[in-house]
């Protein structure tokens, strides 16, 4: 069976672009020092580590109720780190994450999947497994356990305006992370969330924003449209939307931080215009952290 013309003209378009992809990756995730493998930090295993306190869906077996005897809020003991973890990583490939405001910055997809990438390298020569939510790419671990995550982020595309969060193929009591724009309704979010707590999952939300997005440059008259076209609105008058639309993004980031912090989870918020390696660090840390 040959392949068509169009077909064909994608696969190798998409064929090249996995090297480049993959070395940026690498040399993003250099930038980053590695501590020791076996680093301290709650998981499984046997020895005591530290008590935290209790947060919002650990269930009762996990609370140390000697401990929390001796005071008025409830403690978890948590033990030290000594097996590996799985980490599985959903990064956002709705066509909303395909917006760039300047051809000088990379789309917010491109972003996405280079920081999602890069993080996996990382954890993946700490010893972790690391995979994609859905059925393709379970977490695993070895090098060619990047080709294959390579290849899924290279060709991760929905036909949705706006992407919400996928937990299939997320392992119970493992770590998480959710690469998006969160411009979308934040429903899906919340329901994520509340299933990843109900499986003793931790994790962290990183927001990828281009900063057309958050400073509004607009003014006059403007026709603003989905990056798939189904949604359209003009006005004459764009300036005067300013104070509304930043208005309300403060509102989604606060509503994306308290969630987070509910659900014993990180949020943080990443431009396009700023280094890669930032947002690399910042993600690398909350893994290492958990809950």
């Amino acid at each position: 069976m040959s392949l068509s013309p169009t077909l064909r003209a994608r696969a190798e378009g998409l064929g090249q672009s996995l090297p480049p992809l993959l070395a940026q990756a690498e040399h993003l995730a250099a930038t980053v020092i590695l501590g020791e493998h076996g680093r301290r930090r709650a998981g499984m295993g046997d020895e005591f580590w530290q008590y935290r306190p209790a947060h919002a869906g650990d269930s009762a077996r996990m609370i140390d109720w000697r401990r929390s005897g001796r005071s008025d809020a409830h403690f978890v003991r948590e033990r030290e780190w000594q097996a590996a973890q799985s980490v599985t990583i959903w990064c956002d490939g709705a066509r909303s994450m395909s917006f760039t405001g300047d051809r000088a910055r990379p789309a917010k997809r491109d972003r996405a999947a280079l920081l999602s990438l890069a993080l996996a390298v990382l954890l993946i020569r700490g010893g972790e497994r690391v995979g994609l939510a859905g059925e393709d790419a379970p977490p695993r671990s070895g090098r060619a356990q990047l080709d294959r995550l390579t290849l899924a982020l290279a060709g991760a595309e929905a036909e949705a305006d706006y992407g919400a969060p996928d937990m299939t193929g997320i392992v119970a009591h493992g770590r998480a992370v959710f690469v998006s724009d969160f411009l979308g309704d934040l429903q899906g979010v919340e329901a994520a969330l509340a299933r990843a707590a109900d499986r003793g999952v931790r994790g962290a939300l990183l927001q990828i924003l281009d900063p057309a997005e958050e400073e509004f440059p607009f003014d006059g008259r403007t026709i603003f449209e989905s990056m798939g076209g189904t949604l359209t609105h003009e006005t004459l008058r764009a300036g005067e939307l300013r104070t509304r639309y930043l208005s309300r993004l403060a509102d989604r980031k606060a509503r994306l931080a308290d969630l987070a912090r509910a659900s014993g989870w990180h949020f943080h918020c990443h431009h396009t215009g700023e280094s890669a390696q930032s947002a690399l660090l910042w993600l690398f840390r909350a893994m290492e952290a958990g809950g």
